[in-house]
């Protein structure tokens, strides 16, 4: 039997509905029985603020826990404005502090984008791997995954298309060995 994985999942998506989450949800779906995926959940976290750094504040503490106890780090997020959303950037933020206690040094990252428009969020995230290279995460740099049109890719009950299943399945099969540290 192959080594116990645990992921932590991040959705930038604040939406209940958001196409994101589907996204990610389906990825989840479909993890070998040995990985085990915790949602980090990152709508309850007060925006950071540095003076913070010399007080516990409970989300953030969890938060930083959750992200610290896993083997890699899964991502699923939209754009907005061109950047990654504010609700992500937060979460990047907290786990990078206080000053010398990031968890992202070194942490296993990979990342999935999705957006109705033609550019599949690739802005946001370029951003995201810009702020984790000067973190010093790890970032899974093949296959990227930036979901053009990504309305395109679920079917009308919500369900992933057949066609971006087997697209999500070499990521999948990539992030598996890419947290167990088999990946190429």
């Amino acid at each position: 039997m192959s080594a116990s994985i645990k992921i932590a999942l991040i959705i930038g998506s604040l939406r209940k509905a958001s196409i994101n989450r589907k996204f990610a949800q389906y990825i989840v779906s479909q993890m070998p029985e040995n990985v085990t995926v915790e949602e980090v959940r990152i709508a309850d976290l007060p925006l950071y603020n540095q003076d913070y750094d010399d007080t516990t504040i409970d989300s953030y503490e969890r938060v930083r826990q959750q992200l610290t106890a896993v083997d890699a780090v899964l991502i699923v997020t939209p754009e907005h404005n061109r950047t990654m959303p504010a609700a992500l950037k937060n979460v990047i933020d907290i786990a990078s502090r206080p000053y010398k206690e990031s968890v992202w040094r070194h942490k296993k990252v990979a990342l999935v984008t999705a957006s109705p428009s033609n550019y599949g969020g690739i802005n946001s995230g370029l951003d995201v791997r810009k702020s984790m290279q000067m973190l010093s995460a790890h970032m899974m740099v093949s296959p990227e995954v930036y979901l053009s049109q990504a309305t395109d890719s679920l079917n009308e009950d919500g369900s992933v298309t057949e066609r971006t299943q087997k697209y999500l399945q070499t990521f999948i099969d990539e992030l598996v060995a890419f947290a167990a540290g088999t990946d190429a």
